[in-house]
């Protein structure tokens, strides 16, 4: 629940963020629903789980926002540490709003999902065992079960898109990648930037620790592959290191921008507003 509740405030917040017409009411709603679903947590039941979630839906779909005002969505990937702490990533979500883009991530439940996945693959081209194939598909129907009610409030929402299931990410990923590839994010990592492209969304970042051989394969190895099938993919890899320059993160990431707008249609020119 914990889980689920993360990922739909993350979503909706980055959503309405950047085209707010009364600044600060995101982060006020936002604020006030965090609070409400740590106290729902301490010991709340299932029901009042799913009425939160559609109520969070209701409220963030309702703010006023410019809806006509165009800014470039860019999607964060990447390892799981730095794609979704500040800290590891240079606060990359804040720096992508300030330069004038909205900021979409993938779902934190995904990612688990993703390991779970992994059993049954094994199954299928490996010598997976059969009992732990089923032990995964269950472990991914109760988070599914749990996350259904997000699934549904955004589906009907205006603004939101839901997310999609595993067993889609792995056959997007799978256009381009065994799904015998493990190490790291695997596959998963492929997976994720091809749904967000298949969404409209072709301005991916991919972040990867510096010293995470596996990760930096899987990633970086599929660049060219993607671009390739994907003529307007508009894909930069940064790498996250403490010793890393903050400064030449930040001119990779407007020159990404920079080619985003470029390829915006002329007929929205008049909606940028960044």
């Amino acid at each position: 629940k914990a889980a689920v509740y993360g990922d739909l405030l993350m979503n909706v917040r980055n959503r309405m963020l950047p085209y707010e017409v009364e600044a600060g009411s995101v982060e006020r709603l936002y604020s006030s629903w965090m609070e409400r679903c740590r106290q729902e947590l301490s010991g709340g039941s299932y029901f009042k789980f799913k009425r939160n979630i559609r109520q969070i839906v209701r409220e963030f779909d309702a703010l006023p926002i410019h809806e006509n005002l165009w800014k470039p969505k860019v999607g964060v990937v990447g390892e799981i540490l730095v794609k979704y702490h500040p800290v590891a990533n240079n606060h990359i979500e804040k720096l992508l709003m300030q330069e004038g883009a909205e900021v979409v991530m993938p779902d934190f439940v995904d990612f688990f999902m993703y390991m779970a996945y992994d059993s049954i693959v094994e199954r299928r081209l490996l010598d997976g065992r059969y009992k732990d194939k089923l032990t995964s598909k269950v472990f991914i129907r109760v988070l599914e079960f749990f996350r259904h009610p997000m699934t549904k409030a955004l589906k009907a929402s205006r603004h939101f898109r839901a997310p999609r299931s595993i067993d889609k990410i792995a056959s997007l990923a799978a256009r381009h990648v065994s799904l015998g590839n493990m190490a790291g994010e695997g596959w998963f990592l492929t997976g994720e930037m091809v749904k967000l492209i298949d969404e409209g969304i072709p301005n991916v970042v991919c972040l990867q620790p510096f010293g995470c051989l596996p990760n930096h394969i899987t990633g970086k190895g599929v660049l060219h592959e993607l671009r390739t099938a994907y003529p307007g993919a508009n894909i930069v890899a940064l790498d996250c290191d403490a010793g890393a320059s903050e400064v030449n993160q930040l001119n990779r990431l407007k020159l990404m921008l920079s080619v985003a707008k470029e390829q915006q249609p002329a007929k929205d020119e008049e909606n940028i507003g960044v």
